[in-house]
């Protein structure tokens, strides 16, 4: 088990790696709820596109590293 001083040095070292990642899932959040209350669609499918959110988050940013790796 790590202690809190681990946690927050670990956290200190990755931190803009925290916050893409937290405004990643916002945006993806408030996208899918925003269409979802314009279309009214059901309720499984709301909830397979936040589910989806998973698979875009590493698509994404496996494409970004792609795209930004020195070939």
């Amino acid at each position: 088990m790590t202690s809190v001083r681990e946690w927050i040095q670990e956290v200190r070292q990755d931190r803009w790696g925290l916050l893409v990642d937290l405004v990643f899932a916002i945006v993806w959040v408030t996208m899918v709820d925003l269409l979802f209350r314009v279309l009214d669609g059901p309720d499984w499918a709301y909830y397979m596109l936040m589910l989806a959110g998973i698979a875009a988050y590493f698509v994404f940013f496996a494409s970004l590293e792609m795209a930004t790796s020195d070939r």
